[in-house]
C-alpha cells in the first residue's frame, strides 16, 4: 500500500545518506514526521507518539548496544567470551531476537505486530525493575491499526522509516541529547491543534525548563521531584544542573501512556534509579513513606492549567493536610497542585519552581485566600512573567512562581520578561540571551527600571496580596511630547504645497480644454 506524501512535511524527503558528525534534531524530526504517515487516518494524532516513540526506543537500545559491543570487541581483540562477559554487566540487556535488527530482518512477516510486541515483552523481562509495566498499554498487534494485512503493511513502513542510515542513535552521535523528549516535543508541537490541551499540559518547552532549572540551582545530594512529571524532561534537565551527578529524581504522572514515555526517557538517560510513580497526584499521591508525604529539596512542575474535577471532593478530609490554607475552586485546580508541592518541600530551605497561568497571581475568592496565606507564611520568593504563546496548545501567557520554606527575608522579587522574546510563526521562544538576562536579574535580586522590582511585604499588603507583575514593575513608556509650533508649521507648509499642486493641475486641465 503506497503512502500518500503529506504536503505539510517540514522538509524534503530524506535520502539514504549517512550524515557525518553528531545526529541533529532536524534529522530525527524529519524521520519521525515521515513515520507519522503510517498512522494518518487510522489512529488519532495524539496517539501517534505511542507507536513512534516506542520504535525510537527500540532503535536507540539497539544502536547503543552495538556501540558498546564494538568497543569491547576492539578492547578484547575479538575474544567473544570476554566480550559476552562484559556485555552481560551492562546496565541494560537485549536478549536474542529482541532488537531492531531482528525487526528489520522480519519486516515482511505476516505476524509483524505480534513480533514487535514479543520484542517489547522480552526487553521488559530482561530489564526487570526498570521497565515493568511500561509497555502494558502499547500493542502493535491491534485491530486499531487495521486488519492483519493492512497492519503488517503499516508496520513494515514504520520499520523501514527507522531503518534509514542517517538515523544513527549511538550515544557518541546523540551526545547526551534527550532524544525521546525532543521527539515528543516535536510531535506535540505538530499536533497541538488536534491534540488540544492534552498535549500542552505534558511538555514544558526546553528553554522554560532550562530557566526553571537554572534558577532553582539544585546542589549535590538534593532530592528533586516533579509531581506532574509528564515525559520526564523537566526532571532530567533539573538534575543535569548538578555537576557531580549526585542527586535523586522522583516523579508522578497520571496519564499511563505519558508515564510509560517518562520511564523510557529515564532508562535511556541512565536515570534508572529515578522513582517514577503512576497515579493521580491529588487523590492518590504515591510518593509516600510511613504514611506521610515524602519531603524534597527541590520541587519543580508544569501542572495542568485550568483543570476541573481535580479532587475537591477529598480536600476537606485530606489525610495529608495539604489544604489547610484553603480549598481551591472546583473548576480551577492550579492551587491544588501548588499546595501539594508546598506540602512536599523540606522545612528548612526546600524550594519550588512552578509554571502557572497569570490568574494564579491575582484571582480572588478562595484562590485569593490561599495566596494571602502563602505570602503571610513567607513562602513566595520570586515571580517571573513570561511572554505569551510559549507553550504548546496553550496560547495564554504564563509566569514562573518560586516558593521557598525557611526564608530569612520577607520581600518578593518581580521580573517582567513578557516583552522580550523571539517571535515564531506558531510559537514564541526565549533565546539564550533572554534566559541569561532573566537568570542574572533573579540572582542579583535588585530592581531594574521597567524590568524588575524588589517589593516589600508592605507593598504587597497594600495591593491586597495581589502578585500581578504589572502592579510592581511599571513598563509604561511615555510618548514624546508634541511640538505644537512645529506641527502648525508643517500644516502650513503642506497647505502651501497643495495650493501649488492644485494650481498646476488646473492649468494643465485648461490647456487640454477640460
Amino acid at each position: 500500500m503506497a503512502r500518500k506524501k503529506n504536503t505539510t512535511e517540514p522538509t524534503a524527503d530524506a535520502t539514504d545518506i549517512v550524515v557525518a558528525g553528531p545526529l541533529t534534531a532536524e534529522t530525527v524530526n524529519r524521520i519521525v514526521w515521515r513515520a507519522c504517515d503510517t498512522f494518518r487516518g487510522v489512529v488519532e494524532p495524539a496517539n501517534y507518539k505511542d507507536y513512534i516513540l516506542t520504535m525510537l526506543f527500540i532503535k536507540y537500545l539497539t544502536d547503543a548496544r552495538d556501540e558498546r559491543k564494538a568497543m569491547y570487541e576492539a578492547e578484547y581483540k575479538g575474544d567473544a567470551a570476554r566480550v559476552q562477559r562484559a556485555m552481560s554487566k551492562e546496565r541494560f540487556q537485549l536478549p536474542p531476537d529482541s532488537d531492531f535488527h531482528y525487526l528489520r530482518a522480519n519486516a515482511k512477516s505476516a505476524k509483524l505486530g505480534e513480533l514487535i510486541d514479543g520484542v517489547l515483552d522480552r526487553i521488559t523481562d530482561a530489564n526487570r525493575g526498570k521497565l515493568d509495566g511500561v509497555f502494558r498499554e502499547i500493542t502493535f498487534n491491534s485491530d486499531k491499526l487495521g486488519d492483519t494485512k493492512e497492519r503488517n503493511t503499516r508496520l513494515q513502513h514504520l520499520v523501514d522509516d527507522f531503518s534509514r542510515p542517517e538515523l544513527d542513535l549511538r550515544p557518541s552521535k546523540i551526545q547526551g541529547r534527550d532524544v525521546i523528549g525532543d521527539a515528543y516535543e516535536f510531535l506535540i508541537g505538530r499536533f497541538a491543534a488536534e491534540a488540544g490541551k492534552s498535549g500542552g499540559e505534558f511538555y514544558t518547552p526546553k528553554e522554560v525548563a532550562q530557566l526553571l532549572a537554572m534558577i532553582l540551582a539544585p546542589k549535590e545530594g538534593d532530592t528533586i521531584c516533579d509531581p506532574c512529571c509528564g515525559s520526564g524532561s523537566l526532571l532530567l534537565r533539573t538534575g543535569k544542573q548538578v555537576a557531580g551527578g549526585n542527586f535523586a529524581l522522583f516523579g508522578q504522572e497520571f496519564n499511563s501512556h505519558t508515564w510509560a514515555l517518562c520511564k523510557m526517557n529515564m532508562f535511556l538517560r541512565e536515570a534508572d534509579s529515578a522513582r517514577i510513580e503512576r497515579g493521580d497526584t491529588i487523590r492518590s499521591p504515591r510518593l509516600v513513606e510511613g504514611g506521610n508525604l515524602m519531603k524534597f529539596d527541590v520541587v519543580i512542575a508544569n501542572p495542568p492549567f485550568g483543570v476541573d474535577k481535580w479532587g475537591d471532593e477529598i480536600a476537606s478530609t485530606d489525610i495529608y493536610g495539604r489544604f489547610t490554607d484553603g480549598i481551591p475552586p472546583k473548576s480551577r485546580g492550579e492551587y491544588a497542585f501548588i499546595q501539594h508541592m508546598v506540602a512536599t518541600l523540606k522545612e528548612n530551605g526546600g524550594r519550588a519552581g512552578i509554571v502557572v497561568p497569570l490568574g494564579v497571581l491575582f484571582r480572588g475568592a478562595s484562590e485569593g485566600v490561599i495566596r494571602r496565606a502563602f505570602i503571610e507564611r513567607n513562602l513566595v520568593e520570586t515571580v517571573v512573567a513570561l511572554p505569551s504563546n510559549l507553550f504548546y496548545g496553550v496560547g495564554i501567557p504564563a509566569a514562573l512562581l518560586f516558593l521557598r520554606k525557611g526564608r530569612k527575608d520577607s520581600d518578593v522579587f518581580f521580573v517582567d520578561a513578557s516583552r522580550e522574546f523571539e517571535e515564531g510563526k506558531n510559537q514564541n521562544k526565549l533565546s539564550e540571551a533572554h534566559l541569561a538576562k532573566i537568570l542574572a536579574t533573579v540572582k542579583a535580586r535588585k530592581s531594574v527600571e521597567k524590568y524588575a522590582h524588589l517589593a516589600t511585604i508592605e507593598e504587597i499588603k497594600a495591593n491586597d496580596y495581589n502578585l500581578n507583575v504589572p502592579l510592581y514593575v511599571d513598563t509604561f513608556e511615555e510618548e514624546a511630547p508634541v511640538d505644537l509650533v512645529a506641527v502648525k508649521a508643517d500644516i502650513a507648509r503642506i497647505d502651501g504645497e497643495l495650493t501649488k499642486v492644485r494650481a498646476e493641475l488646473s492649468a494643465a486641465l485648461k490647456e487640454l480644454g477640460l
